[in-house]
């Protein structure tokens, strides 16, 4: 991958997770925490799980290893999370923008948080925290959907799509 190719992804990636937390926004709290049994207990514990790797990953890309995982619980509403996404999203933002092709391609060595050692390019790593969001997103929708709200398209092509449209306007 190309530092700009990166920076797409990146950015597809900030898009779909604010599209995805919007949707969440137009729930009542009680719906944000309520389990509904899937990987992860609520909406709410699946869109902290997605910034909870995002922020873990984006600390090993740094050369620091975290133990854990934020706690969702500091998340009581949706607005919470937007907000300290967003912090994160600026963070990783500014991280992608200076990558060059070297970075991408130095071999990241990093602790994680159950399977011991590991090491893999950067690159790799990167793609990987992207694959994973969108996986979990997909999640929440079905979570979306079976609480009778309307789900929101997350996916790679529309995010083209909606690029595409804005600038040929």
């Amino acid at each position: 991958m190309t530092p700009n190719e990166m920076i797409v992804l990146y950015e597809f990636n900030a898009w779909a997770n604010r599209r995805i937390l919007e949707a969440v926004a137009a729930l009542k709290q009680e719906e944000f925490l309520r389990p509904m049994g899937s990987s992860f207990d609520s909406l709410r514990d699946t869109a902290s799980h997605i910034y909870g790797a995002e922020w873990v990953w984006l600390e090993r890309f740094q050369g620091r290893s975290p133990s854990s995982l934020p706690d969702a619980a500091e998340f009581q509403n949706v607005e919470t999370l937007r907000e300290k996404w967003a912090e994160l999203e600026a963070r990783l933002h500014k991280f992608v923008g200076s990558l060059t092709q070297d970075d991408l391609d130095r071999v990241l060595e990093y602790k994680t948080l159950k399977f011991g050692v590991y090491s893999n390019p950067l690159w790799q790593s990167m793609q990987h925290v992207v694959n994973h969001g969108t996986y979990h997103r997909g999640q929440m929708t079905t979570l979306l959907r079976q609480l009778g709200a309307q789900p929101v398209l997350t996916d790679l092509m529309h995010f083209y799509r909606e690029h595409a449209t804005a600038a040929g306007a």
